[in-house]
């Protein structure tokens, strides 16, 4: 999609030089995605213009919590008079291959896109593509888009796999000496997929014996549970470890081994809540850090310049895409409290039973 921008340049340039065409191109319409690209100066964020927000699911807080009012933030600060539309799909494929199609048929000057099933976007993407709509892919990569941000996710994978191994190491059991067990995350998600293969190469290289592997339908925590319960009623040993995929999955995993009253190191993603507090517990070893700012700020930055006919800045490439990474980092029980600050709390984490753990893990 990268010559939709070249084509958006060159009607910037007859518009430029075309006083009476440059006013009736940025005030019509029908022109959506093309309208201010005169204005030359860099920031592509000066005039009015629309930027569709479409986002995969509620049940990952993150989504609710800290995607969508900072994307809403870095927009209104690289473009006061730009508009957000929101919406979420429910973790329905269909749902928001709707809501895409509908942000089209408004004629929006930008797309920013976390497909519920990034394998089913193309024919929803061809229809922006179609009206000149520049699409960027935010959290989940797909072909297609003229702007991605995310987390390296085979590197996340990578930090998951050698927190289950510290987590061993850290109750002095060998990596070798049972079965590991993966709860990875929904198949639809590319992501998922990245963060599994990441984790699988650790481990393996560690020698660990990975013995029953189990893919979350939509993330959900209910369906972790089940399958763990399910393979504690009939493994012939219990395992030393459960990978988790994300904090949502680590919870239905903990719901089942609690019950079977076993204990396998824990690990998770996200670094929700109900994951801080489950590892301050000493429920879970470990969970992934992310900070969701950085990434919505790199889309805001991205979808105000397309909007405006503007190549994004990018920090580098991915499947020649202009790509952007924000780091991760794994967080403990003596690591807590160093994310606590805009994104994490310590009032929503210290409650109830967990304020004297707080207090004990010197998190303020």
């Amino acid at each position: 999609m990268r010559h939709n921008l070249q084509y958006r340049k060159k009607l910037a340039v007859l518009g430029a030089s075309v006083a009476i065409g440059a006013l009736a191109l940025s005030g019509c319409g029908s022109q959506k995605g093309q309208g201010n690209e005169e204005s030359g100066g860099g920031s592509g964020g000066d005039g009015e213009v629309t930027i569709a927000l479409l986002l995969p699911e509620s049940k990952t807080t993150r989504y609710e919590s800290l995607d969508k009012p900072n994307f809403e933030k870095y927009v209104a600060e690289a473009n006061p008079d730009a508009k957000v539309e929101y919406r979420n799909a429910n973790q329905d494929a269909t749902q928001q291959q709707q809501q895409f199609e509908a942000a089209v048929t408004e004629g929006v000057d930008a797309i920013v896109l976390d497909p519920v099933d990034a394998s089913a976007v193309s024919s929803a993407l061809s229809k922006a593509q179609a009206k000149k709509i520049p699409v960027i892919a935010y959290d989940r990569f797909f072909e297609g888009a003229d702007y991605y941000t995310s987390f390296d996710n085979k590197k996340i994978g990578n930090l998951q796999g050698q927190a289950v191994l510290d987590g061993l190491k850290a109750e002095d059991k060998d990596p070798k000496s049972g079965p590991v067990w993966m709860v990875n995350g929904d198949p639809k998600d590319p992501n998922a997929a990245d963060f599994k293969a990441g984790a699988e190469e650790t481990l393996k290289k560690a020698g660990v014996d990975i013995t029953e592997s189990h893919d979350t339908l939509d993330w959900n925590p209910d369906d972790a549970r089940q399958w763990v319960e399910g393979q504690l009623q009939s493994a012939d040993k219990e395992p030393i470890a459960i990978y988790s995929a994300n904090d949502g999955t680590a919870g239905g995993v903990l719901a089942a081994t609690k019950k079977a009253k076993v204990k396998p190191v824990v690990t998770g993603q996200d670094a929700e809540v109900d994951g801080l507090q489950n590892i301050l517990r000493g429920d879970q070893y470990a969970t992934i850090y992310k900070s969701i700012p950085p990434q919505a700020e790199f889309a805001a930055k991205a979808a105000v310049a397309l909007a405006g006919g503007e190549e994004p800045k990018a920090g580098t490439t991915y499947k020649d895409t202009p790509t952007d990474f924000v780091e991760a980092k794994v967080v403990t029980t003596d690591t807590v409290k160093d994310i606590v600050g805009d994104q994490i709390k310590a009032e929503d984490i210290c409650t109830k039973d967990v304020k004297k753990l707080c207090e004990d893990a010197g998190v303020k």
